[in-house]
């Protein structure tokens, strides 16, 4: 049963996360420590990995953007990238070397890229504008469930296997296909609106249609963006403080419990207040987070700084995602999340490499405080603009 006022298919897509995200949490709450531990690479590597992963996938995602703009159809390009995910999920169980895990993450990307851009545009198109922001809020909520419920999986079976990480990642298999299926038979759509048909490309007039409000919201997010390096990183943390491998993923686990809890009704607050004031409580629980995991020496003061960090998250992505939809002309919505995610992987990869690099020279905590210094940036440029969003 569907929250009042929200499409079913905003619930179908919502399971469908949960499973996907599950799937990948088994796998990437584990993935830092079985990087660094069991294939001898360093905090630089790591970072690489993450930032070319991102960048591979933004690049999938505006392409896949504006396929499903020339197309008039969604599902299949959605389908197709939640395909290539699962598929390629038997390579990190099979993976002896560094660069098998970098294709690994290159591949799983470009699937994401392939169907994120698609699928929040059919959200777009199926969900009222008074509740879009509601709508991504429990997309998300429902995502970030199943990275609670990933590593808790992914820590009973490290436990029961006395630390076999490929068996969990063979484990971690079964949820991705899974999700396939409830795509398949769960997602029914419409015949497309007769859009014209024009080569699949992103014309100089196309530009044009885009307004301020969109460029703006693009803007945000991508300072946002540089401000969060990948959350390997916060595994990283939990490694340094002296958790166990098994019970790394723990700080997963409360990360995505707040970004679960608060995700909804942040959405429904989004729809309801001025968006500016959420995006800069937002930024501003970011850094408190970044101060924290700084000066953290110990599991439970690492798990504080995570959980902030999955409240900001709450705070502001589905706000970001819904602000986009309500800017973007009604035919280039899949361009117009593929426009965004290209800037935000951009300012992710730059973040991710940075953040290994002065990781490995300076420090974790100067790490974090780079974090906080740029979501600071993020504020100024909020108050300093009052350009709706």
């Amino acid at each position: 049963m569907q929250p009042r006022g929200l499409p079913r298919h905003v619930v179908v897509f919502g399971l469908i996360s949960l499973l996907t995200a599950m799937s990948s949490a088994m796998v990437y709450g584990l993935l830092p420590v079985f990087l660094v531990r069991a294939l001898g690479a360093t905090s630089v590597a790591v970072g690489l990995i993450e930032g070319i992963a991102e960048g591979a996938m933004s690049l999938a995602r505006i392409f896949s953007g504006l396929a499903s703009d020339w197309l008039g159809r969604r599902k299949s390009l959605v389908l197709l990238g939640y395909a290539i995910s699962a598929v390629n999920k038997v390579m990190f169980p099979l993976a002896g070397a560094v660069s098998t895990v970098l294709a690994a993450r290159i591949i799983d990307r470009i699937g994401k890229g392939v169907r994120d851009a698609p699928r929040d545009a059919f959200m777009t198109d199926v969900t009222p504008i008074r509740v879009r922001a509601s709508g991504f809020g429990l997309r998300l909520a429902f995502y970030t469930t199943g990275f609670v419920i990933g590593p808790l999986a992914a820590i009973g079976l490290m436990r029961a296997s006395n630390d076999n990480f490929r068996l969990v990642f063979w484990i971690a298999v079964i949820p991705a296909t899974i999700a396939i299926f409830v795509l398949l038979f769960g997602i029914k759509e419409k015949v497309p609106r007769p859009f014209a048909v024009r080569p699949l490309q992103l014309r100089h007039n196309d530009i044009f249609q885009f307004t301020s409000r969109f460029w703006w919201a693009i803007a945000v997010a991508s300072l946002l963006a540089l401000a969060r390096f990948s959350y390997a990183f916060l595994i990283l943390k939990a490694n340094e403080v002296g958790i166990d491998p098994a019970y790394v993923p723990i700080m997963l686990v409360v990360m995505h419990l707040f970004y679960a809890v608060a995700a909804f009704p942040f959405g429904i607050l989004a729809d309801h207040i001025d968006r500016r004031l959420q995006l800069m409580m937002g930024a501003g629980v970011l850094i408190c987070a970044d101060i924290v995991l700084a000066i953290a020496g110990e599991a439970w003061l690492t798990g504080v700084g995570a959980g902030l960090w999955g409240l900001q998250l709450a705070m502001t992505q589905g706000l970001l995602s819904a602000s986009v939809a309500d800017a973007a002309p009604e035919t280039l919505r899949g361009t117009a999340f593929g426009i965004f995610d290209l800037a935000i992987g951009a300012a992710s990869f730059v973040a991710s490499t940075a953040a290994g690099t002065i990781w490995l020279t300076l420090g974790s905590e100067l790490t974090f405080l780079f974090s906080a210094m740029v979501a600071s940036l993020a504020i100024f440029l909020l108050l300093s603009k009052r350009i709706s969003i």
